[in-house]
């Protein structure tokens, strides 16, 4: 039987002091000073390989916040940010944060309707933001009652021409609003999280504690930027400590494995569904070798096997992968473990600054989301009769409240300062945290038996032919499903160059796959009903499903096809 707590006996072991640094400007400053002349930001083009100093970016940034300053931006103001990962974005949240003002990031694959709403609801008074949203940036301006100031990232290096030296930084406290973060969720209605520069900071200076990043690393960054999973552990924990930050040209496979190969990162910090499609590449082309390459991978040691995949890969001086955002599937896990390479995973949400807690590097515990971060107390409360029960969490990190709405700030904030996560889970005899569910995703039969859909849909995931799974119940009953199969796999498995999602065939494999899993579920938790979908799930920037999407469905009223 599990042995489990309420709360951890223990938290993460630190390897270092912290240095007590409150806010984003500061700690900005300092390290641009500090590591002058190391590279903090190189970034992989088409045609080029920009690279910026630490000193070449903290002039930039003292030099656009000037700019900023004559177009009437003041202390306080609201900025909104957006583009695609670059080193311009950085720069500009860092001049943002230099004038005093407060930071809007935006998400840059956001509909106009969302982009136009979110400007104004926020109170932007000016918007940076790159050539590729130039047309709905024009079209917001013309239609905003506001004056709205426009700083267009193309013109960064006209604008830092024009001034011989930047500004002096606006001091603020750490009590200071840093920036307002509207999450995209998976249950829809964005809200904007409002955090201070000590909510933040206190947060990066947990990661410098028991992390193990000096300069001379090498990040590579490819989650969306202004997400605080990518912003807080990708940018502020990296420059920080000095290290050299590389943005690629995006997400194609081809450029991103080629970025891969010219960064040769040491450390990444990644999401499982990314993870996932890696490691799900890796045993597909070892699992299509024929002839003469199917006999030598046989008979290769594996320790040169897999230095041999990391060397293509682009991962040879890898050693520390991050992964965030969703749950790990075991089965990634253990693939990237084959290979030499461990995952830390970790957990944490937006309205904490994000992180929560993390596996230590040297005592990593598979399916489980670590100890707690030094800085914050977790408490598992409302307990079921699985001793399973909601997570708590207080610290410095935490929020303070969602913009403009007090009624969701006050269902989620209590009036002693501790957050109701809304996820299910406990801690093990050994203080780590397992996270077992999401609170609002919880199916309660009628027989007041609790099933988390995760369970099934990790399991599900495990089946190769099955990439994604949706779990659901329409009546708290029946146990539905929704899933997107592996059309990579089909085709090795079916013998088939080109393969149809209506395949027959393909419906009848994953059919047989779902019956051999049931046998193994507890009986309420079996699935009586799946559909196959034929296009991948709307995800949100973190790579979840949109869940909201889905929550009227009966797959009785609906054909074996969505």
């Amino acid at each position: 039987m599990t042995i489990k707590l309420t709360a951890p006996k223990n938290k993460l072991k630190l390897i270092r002091n912290k240095i007590g640094i409150e806010t984003i400007s500061e700690m900005f400053e300092r390290k641009s000073n500090k590591y002058s002349d190391l590279n903090a930001f190189i970034h992989i083009k088409t045609d080029n390989v920009l690279k910026y100093t630490y000193g070449e970016v903290y002039d930039q940034v003292t030099k656009i916040a000037a700019h900023l300053s004559d177009l009437g931006i003041k202390k306080g103001d609201h900025i909104a940010i957006i583009s695609e990962n670059r080193p311009e974005w950085a720069i500009s949240y860092f001049a943002v944060l230099w004038l005093g003002c407060v930071s809007i990031p935006l998400d840059a694959k956001m509909s106009f309707d969302s982009l136009k709403h979110i400007v104004s609801f926020s109170e932007s008074k000016a918007i940076i933001f790159s050539d590729h949203h130039l047309k709905d940036i024009n079209n917001i301006k013309e239609s905003n009652n506001e004056l709205l100031q426009l700083v267009p990232m193309e013109e960064f290096n006209v604008i830092s021409g024009n001034y011989r030296s930047g500004v002096e930084r606006e001091y603020v406290s750490g009590d200071h609003l840093s920036e307002i973060l509207f999450t995209s969720g998976t249950t829809g209605n964005p809200k904007g999280v409002m955090l201070t520069h000590k909510n933040i900071m206190t947060n990066v200076e947990d990661i410098y504690s028991f992390l193990e990043i000096n300069p001379g690393d090498r990040a590579f960054s490819i989650l969306p930027i202004h997400h605080s999973y990518e912003k807080t552990g990708g940018l502020l924990s990296t420059f920080y400590s000095g290290i050299t930050i590389f943005y690629g040209r995006g997400l194609r496979p081809r450029e991103l494995l080629e970025d891969l190969k010219y960064v040769k990162p040491t450390i990444w910090i990644n999401t499982p569904l990314l993870l996932e499609k890696l490691i799900s590449r890796i045993n597909k082309e070892l699992n299509s070798q024929k002839g003469i390459k199917k006999y030598f991978i046989r008979i290769l040691p594996k320790t040169l096997l897999a230095k041999n995949i990391k060397n293509k890969l682009g991962l040879s001086d890898l050693r520390l992968l991050v992964s965030g955002g969703a749950g790990l599937p075991e089965w990634v896990f253990d693939g990237f473990k084959k290979l030499g390479i461990t995952i830390i995973e970790g957990y944490g949400m937006s309205e904490t600054s994000p992180l929560i807690s993390a596996n230590p590097v040297s005592n990593e515990k598979i399916g489980s989301v670590g100890l707690v971060i030094d800085s914050d107390d977790v408490e598992i409360r409302d307990l079921d009769d699985e001793n399973n029960g909601e997570i708590f969490v207080k610290g410095p990190n935490v929020m303070q409240g969602y913009y403009k709405n007090e009624v969701e700030t006050n269902s989620i904030l209590t009036t002693d300062g501790w957050l109701k996560t809304g996820d299910i889970g406990y801690f093990d005899k050994d203080s780590y945290l397992y996270i077992t569910g999401r609170k609002k995703f919880v199916i309660v039969t009628k027989g007041g038996k609790n099933i988390f859909p995760e369970e099934i849909e990790e399991k599900l995931t495990k089946i190769p032919l099955i990439e994604e799974a949706l779990v659901f119940s329409p009546d708290d009953k029946e146990i539905q499903t929704i899933i997107y199969p592996s059309i990579d796999e089909y085709k090795i498995t079916s013998n088939k160059n080109r393969v149809d999602m209506r395949d027959q065939e393909l419906f009848d494999i994953i059919n047989k796959e779902i019956k051999l899993l049931n046998r193994e579920l507890e009986t309420y938790k079996r699935i009586s009903r799946f559909a196959i979908k034929l296009e991948e799930f709307p995800k949100t920037t973190t790579r979840k499903i949109k869940r909201f999407q889905f929550e009227n469905i009966d797959l009785n009223n609906i054909n074996s096809y969505i």
